[in-house]
């Protein structure tokens, strides 16, 4: 066990990351060496972010814990805390289970893990430098009938716009040059606040700080979309033309199920407006398969949008059963999962086709990347329309005088089904 030493293990989202990279920064000022995601945790204090969103999700961090437990048996690490959404829905029973834990805490209340450092924005960056998440609101005020996170995170609340903007000032004199904003929800941001969106004028502010080269907006939800917010999309050079939005389904059976207040005709009339407001736009979504009572025309009808629409990125998953959801109180979980998986291979195999077309229609063009990490003889790095770890890279032959974080022309060569490579076109 290493002395004055804190290992933070961040499982689950990006927002997750935020909470763990401002926790990072506050063991530092107390002058403790701080590790985040070690191989072989050997700290005086471990602390365990964890989610708990899906069954797979929780699984992982519960292991996680349980493994930790028992180093701790062994005296490799010292104190053990765990925070986080699992922590903030499960504690009473985390802590009945696992009686190593020194200590759990929930969504809000982690920062007394240090006790006497105050909360701030001010956080340790564990991506590279020149990207960044900013978490602009928690919690999420949607119904949707699937999902657990208003039962772990509780009511939206937005940020301050002041503090957000100090923070990115800070971000942009620390080197970095893209911002990635993210929510359970961002276009609600503001409704808490004033009664009205908010999300156009703070991205039209984040986009005045000297330093801001990309903005990019994750998480956006189809219902009462600001619409304002596409015209900064359009006209400003620094907002990338990239939207994370999930649809989750398009059949009216199914989406009427999932309580999400629109309809399969409101949905494709939000698409088109997208396209047509925003020109060039790179739309990424996320479907769901298996709901309950979804049939085999309403897999059927959400392919055939899927090869209509062909989304420019899009990520899909098998439902499962969330405890206290009004679908695992309500409904009978009657897709078989063997069905399930075989649904939700056949949508990403039609997804694999559009991403390797519209890939490949790349080539001869010139695109401005965003440089992320070296590898081999590669300059590893993404287009405006791709965000980090989950969409599509571009690799370019390496150059002497190339480096990471900088922003360079690229003509496209060649593609694959996923990534493009290309030739510094100076």
């Amino acid at each position: 066990m290493k002395r004055n030493r804190v290992d933070i293990i961040s499982l689950g989202c990006s927002k997750n990351l935020v909470d763990s990279e401002r926790l990072m920064s506050m063991f530092r000022g107390k002058g403790y060496d701080v590790e985040i995601d070690a191989e072989k945790p050997n700290g005086e204090i471990v602390v365990v972010n964890t989610c708990g969103f899906i069954g797979d999700a929780k699984e992982e961090s519960v292991n996680m814990i349980l493994e930790l437990a028992e180093l701790k048996k062994q005296h490799r690490i010292g104190k053990l805390y765990v925070m986080g959404c699992l922590s903030e829905r499960y504690r009473k029973e985390l802590a009945e289970e696992i009686p190593e834990v020194d200590a759990f805490y929930g969504k809000f209340d982690w920062t007394n893990i240090v006790e006497g450092i105050e909360a701030s924005w001010k956080r340790e960056l564990t991506t590279p430098r020149h990207y960044a998440f900013v978490k602009i609101a928690e919690g999420c005020d949607r119904r949707c009938s699937y999902c657990a996170i208003p039962l772990i995170t509780g009511q939206y609340k937005s940020r301050q716009m002041a503090e957000i903007l100090d923070e990115v000032r800070w971000l942009a004199s620390e080197g970095v040059k893209e911002v990635l904003l993210i929510a359970q929800d961002l276009t609600y941001y503001g409704m808490d606040l004033e009664h009205r969106g908010l999300l156009p004028e703070l991205v039209e502010r984040i986009s005045e700080i000297e330093g801001i080269e990309w903005i990019r907006l994750h998480y956006a939800y189809p219902t009462h979309f600001p619409y304002d917010l596409l015209k900064v999309m359009r006209d400003n050079r620094k907002v990338c033309k990239y939207l994370d939005v999930a649809l989750q389904h398009i059949s009216d059976n199914v989406l009427d199920g999932m309580h999400r207040n629109i309809t399969k005709a409101e949905t494709m009339a939000f698409v088109r407006r997208l396209r047509n407001e925003v020109p060039g736009i790179g739309l990424r979504t996320t479907l769901m398969v298996g709901f309950p009572g979804e049939t085999d025309d309403d897999f059927n009808e959400l392919m055939e949008f899927v090869r209509e629409v062909k989304f420019e990125r899009m990520g899909a998953f098998a439902y499962c059963e969330e405890e206290g959801t009004y679908s695992a109180m309500h409904y009978s979980d009657d897709v078989a999962e063997d069905e399930k998986e075989r649904r939700l291979s056949q949508l990403m195999k039609v997804q694999q086709e559009i991403t390797a077309e519209l890939q490949h229609a790349m080539v001869g063009q010139t695109i401005r990347v965003l440089i992320d990490r070296e590898e081999g003889e590669w300059m590893v790095g993404r287009t405006e329309w791709d965000s980090v770890e989950v969409d599509c890279e571009v690799f370019v032959k390496r150059e002497v005088d190339m480096k990471v974080g900088e922003f360079y022309n690229v003509l496209i060569t060649e593609s694959n089904e996923f990534d493009v490579t290309g030739i510094r076109n100076k």
